[in-house]
């Protein structure tokens, strides 16, 4: 029997035209903030942006358009919903190639290969055996159904928070005596965060399938991760930006009908390819069930909702993450603003998740902590450094990337971000926290790529992303990767562990008061409980990279650019081992210059490594991180000024590496017998360490 979702499709083309027409003719309320009405038919695209060095990722992520996880060392993949953020791209003076053409005669494709694939595979691969995307009601059916069959096993979980548009949060706790209060460690693990990354959540759910089956069938290593831990999946953290993606993504392309008529392309529905929430005002709930029309004025639901993956508290509002409600990277009005990642919140705070997989599409990449690039300046002034447990998340990194092929990289190596899950998690608690961008090249693409990709195809076959999980469950389970306390308390005690810190934010006016707090019941007269470090990693001691008060060389120039015009200098580096080569471009306010950094080529071409673009009146400043030997060419721009005289300055830097001074911070273990603490204990433990804890004044009256 082949598994279906449970998808319909209209069966009048008119009748689509009618409802698809009436919805992009809602008018906004004046109170949905910055979200124009669009009228705008152009056909979305994806394309492949050029941005040969640093500079120019962070210049186009300045200009607030729909970056893709799909990046490299010169390129960053871009959806461009409307003809403006083309407009926008080549104003800039960025070049490009077009990946997609048209993404929703792709998602027309795309359903036609389902629909293929579906009606000649009997039975597919993956655990469950599905030949098709899950709808959202089938998620939550399905996770109902797992919990009713498997009562021991598997225990259905109901978030907190209703999101925006109505609709509760589901997941599912599975583990040998489910319901227990013990001290096994948790691996967590996410989907669906951006509402087009369908993948994202049938990875998460597919897991849980395969670790059901697996502890039913008495697998002995599925049976043994079960029974040492406890594995937490929430395929869909957005539900109610998932719904709009699933139901127009399945929709016929009604330009079929004419051929591409205005009415039809206007017509056709597009939230296929929508990233955010549904959030339409800051700090202001709408109606239940209203997402839907509200998005219809946007393209691709691209203006409306807050990025969930900006959105979480750890170094919020920093590099990566935008303040503008319109763009697609809009961080939220502060920490934690959103009820989808308040939930995640709730979720991870009141359990000691040693392990966390963030599911994403896609770029076939294994991204790991930090999100900025280590010399970048942080929130306490110093430079971000790289995570204090870079090198054993690293190793695992290598381990899961062994079975699926995806590249292990820092999250900055894609591209800077702030606020993300991993952020937060890995920072607040110490457990190792991990972003996966699953497939090669598209957001959602035809379903058997989904179960060659969890299961592996080619080299990878029969492991694949499958056995990356489970390589990471057991990282999650092993003592030496987290710390464990043992000791003696009067059997049937309820053990609490609490911590309030505050959580620091990019800009410390934004940073909040934070807490942990997990509790387990003993079920003897001895206990062991698998826990966190109690020193959170952002105050850790980390190794930094300061750069030396004095240049090792420097060199000015002075000019006058003609109006509209340039004036190009040389800077020849011979040094070989310079961290920073730094451009300072100085001149009388409030005139507007512009700075260019290129390197020479051997023959004479230049290859852009650095600008600098700023508001009239800002200085500019550009720095090129180690610096090969070579020469330079440092172009000033007359962009928009009467008197343009400017002083420009190249110097080179060397850094010296230090240790940042340590904070150590403890746990408060209490011990409660019948609703009163009789004991309270501060617990300082290091990862890898085995504490034993005297509790025994918890069994005196």
């Amino acid at each position: 029997m082949r598994l279906r979702s449970s998808r319909g499709r209209p069966a009048a083309a008119a009748a689509l035209v009618a409802l698809a027409l009436t919805a992009a003719a809602f008018t906004v309320p004046s109170s949905a903030q910055g979200v124009p009405v669009l009228t705008d038919v152009f056909a979305p695209q994806l394309v492949t942006v050029d941005t040969p060095d640093r500079d120019a990722k962070t210049r186009l992520q300045a200009l607030g358009l729909d970056l893709t996880e799909h990046a490299g060392h010169d390129y960053i993949e871009v959806v461009l919903h409307t003809a403006a953020d083309r407009e926008a791209l080549r104003a800039a003076g960025f070049t490009y190639d077009v990946r997609i053409p048209d993404l929703l005669r792709r998602e027309a494709e795309i359903n036609r290969l389902d629909d293929l694939f579906a009606a000649t595979t009997l039975r597919t691969s993956l655990p469950s055996g599905r030949d098709a995307y899950r709808s959202l009601a089938d998620y939550n059916a399905e996770m109902k159904a797992m919990a009713e069959a498997n009562p021991g096993l598997v225990k259905l979980l109901t978030l907190p928070e209703k999101t925006l548009d109505g609709r509760t949060v589901h997941g599912v706790e599975i583990a040998k005596n489910v319901a227990a209060r013990d001290g096994r460690p948790t691996f967590a693990m996410f989907g669906v965060h951006h509402a087009r990354e369908w993948p994202s959540g049938e990875h998460a759910m597919e897991f849980a399938v395969d670790l059901v089956k697996g502890a039913r069938a008495g697998d002995p290593r599925i049976s043994g991760l079960l029974e040492r831990g406890r594995m937490v999946v929430v395929p869909v953290v957005n539900p109610d930006g998932f719904h709009l993606s699933f139901t127009d993504g399945q929709l016929v392309d009604l330009r079929e009908i004419d051929g591409g008529g205005t009415a039809t392309i206007l017509g056709t529905p597009g939230n296929a390819y929508k990233r955010k929430n549904c959030r339409v005002v800051d700090g202001q709930d709408t109606p239940d069930g209203t997402c839907a029309a509200f998005s219809a004025t946007s393209p691709g639901g691209f203006l409306i909702g807050t990025d969930l993956n900006r959105n979480y508290g750890g170094l919020w509002g920093g590099p990566g993450a935008s303040d503008l409600f319109a763009d697609p990277t809009y961080r939220g009005a502060e920490p934690f603003s959103e009820p989808e990642t308040r939930n995640v919140r709730d979720l991870i705070s009141t359990r000691q998740v040693t392990m966390m997989i963030s599911n994403h599409t896609f770029s076939n990449l294994v991204l790991r902590p930090n999100g900025v690039n280590p010399t970048t300046i942080g929130h306490d002034g110093l430079p971000v450094g790289d995570a204090p447990d870079e090198e054993a998340m690293k190793v695992l990194g290598a381990e899961m990337t062994a079975n699926n092929g995806y590249a292990n990289i820092h999250g900055w190596e894609l591209y800077d971000t702030t606020g993300t899950t991993e952020d937060w998690s890995y920072n607040a608690t110490g457990g190792y926290g991990y972003t996966f961008e699953i497939g090669p090249n598209e957001f959602h693409p035809p379903f058997a790529q989904v179960v060659d990709e969890y299961v592996g195809a080619g080299a990878y076959a029969g492991k694949g992303n499958r056995e990356a999980y489970l390589v990471a469950f057991e990282n999650a389970v092993d003592r030496s990767s987290h710390a464990v306390i043992s000791g003696k308390a009067p059997a049937g005690a309820t053990l609490r562990l609490r911590k309030e810190f505050s959580t620091p934010t990019w800009s410390p006016e934004n940073d909040f008061t934070d807490s942990l707090e997990t509790s387990m019941v003993t079920s003897g007269k001895t206990f062991t409980w698998d826990i966190n470090q109690s020193t959170r990693p952002v105050v850790q001691s980390r190794l930094i990279k300061l750069l030396e008060e004095e240049p090792t060389r420097s060199e000015t120039f002075t000019g006058t650019p003609p109006p509209g015009g340039s004036v190009d200098h040389e800077f020849v580096v011979t040094e070989a081992d310079q961290e920073i080569l730094q451009v300072d471009l100085d001149w009388p306010t409030p005139d507007d210059l512009d700075l260019e950094v290129y390197r020479k080529n051997a023959d004479g071409s230049l290859t852009a490594v650095g600008s600098s673009g700023n508001f009239v009146g800002d200085k500019e400043k550009a720095t090129i991180n180690a610096p090969t030997p070579g020469t330079y060419v440092l172009r000033v721009i007359n962009f928009a000024s009467v008197t343009p005289t400017y002083t420009l300055t190249a110097a080179l830097y060397n850094a010296t590496e230090q240790q940042t001074a340590p904070l150590v911070e403890a746990w408060t273990l209490t011990c409660e017998v019948d609703g009163q603490v009789r004991q309270t204990v501060p617990v300082v433990i290091d990862r890898g360490q085995h504490l034993s804890v005297d509790l025994r004044a918890c069994s005196r009256r």
